[in-house]
């Protein structure tokens, strides 16, 4: 079981020919809204490559929580502890250019209000995968990897939005997933090589760390090995949500029993093939979608 403690927000996509500069303006033909939150993506990432998850978070009592709980619903996910809150549904402004480069505002509304009390300690344990973000308050995140370790669940924390974890954190974490910049961020080494600081990180705190690459793939080093994945060539039609499939689909791949380094494969085919179209739930690929493109991607090889 993959238990996900996080953020869900409906999206609001623009596809712009130049992301504004500041005090610029911008005007495209139309918009569309679609789910997102990095917990939400995650889930339904994780349920489409077959994994059993449930999500736990919040929605405001508006139009936008039924649509996006809906959305979930349909991939697959159990909603079941979705609850809903007096704050908005959380909306992100979302601007994607020609490159499908993407810059992005979250109002967070209803994702304030969830917390690590919304999950029992009997829903811990052996078996379970803990997947966190860090999308809702800091302290609830740091408080469920902290019970979770506790009672013997595996751990995983996706360090976005980029920040200072403190020390307690990441000594409760099993897998922590980290983009370039958010690597350096955990490290408290802004800068530093990637490699580096992810071998640091695994070796001062017992973990595996996992470092996305963007084109160039992802690398996984563990206190006692390391390996890197490629990722699949393509040209991009909107790289928003990729990194939030990548962990998905780790998540589900190791939840599953998979060996770390043939997750990490099907983990960046899958980031890869979310690039290929709008949206950060719509483009997300299906087990069989990876599994049959898997010959396209190149091998895994120890660092």
């Amino acid at each position: 079981m993959l238990l996900i403690l996080g953020s869900i927000n409906a999206d609001l996509l623009f596809k712009v020919k130049t992301l504004p500069r500041p005090g610029e303006t911008v005007l495209c033909p139309g918009y569309e809204m679609a789910p997102g939150g990095k917990g939400s993506n995650q889930a339904a990432a994780a349920a489409k490559a077959g994994a059993r998850v449930r999500f736990v978070g919040h929605v405001g009592d508006d139009a936008y929580g039924p649509v996006v709980r809906g959305m979930l619903d349909r991939a697959g996910v159990d909603t079941g502890q979705l609850s809903t809150s007096r704050r908005p549904t959380a909306i992100a402004v979302i601007g994607v250019d020609e490159a499908g480069e993407n810059a992005i505002i979250v109002g967070s509304g209803a994702n304030l209000d969830t917390a690590a009390a919304q999950i029992a300690d009997d829903q811990l344990g052996p078996g379970v995968t803990v997947l966190c973000q860090n999308e809702i308050r800091p302290e609830e995140t740091w408080a469920i990897l902290g019970r979770a370790r506790a009672l013997g669940a595996r751990t995983m924390l996706n360090l976005a939005p980029a920040a200072v974890p403190p020390a307690e954190a990441l000594a409760a974490t099993d897998v922590l997933v980290v983009n370039e910049i958010e690597v350096g961020m955990a490290a408290d080494d802004p800068g530093g090589d990637p490699q580096l600081l992810a071998r640091r990180l695994a070796e001062r705190h017992g973990l595996t760390c996992v470092v996305t690459l963007g084109s160039a793939g992802a690398i996984a080093v563990a206190p006692d090995a390391a390996w890197a994945a490629p990722s699949l060539p393509i040209r991009p039609a909107d790289t928003t949500g990729a990194g939030d499939c990548f962990t998905g689909v780790l998540a589900a791949m190791l939840d599953k029993g998979m060996a770390l380094p043939d997750a990490l494969r099907r983990a960046c085919l899958a980031a890869s093939l979310a690039c290929l179209a709008m949206g950060a739930q719509s483009s997300q690929p299906s087990r069989a979608d990876i599994e049959a493109r898997l010959a396209e991607i190149g091998p895994v090889r120890p660092l």
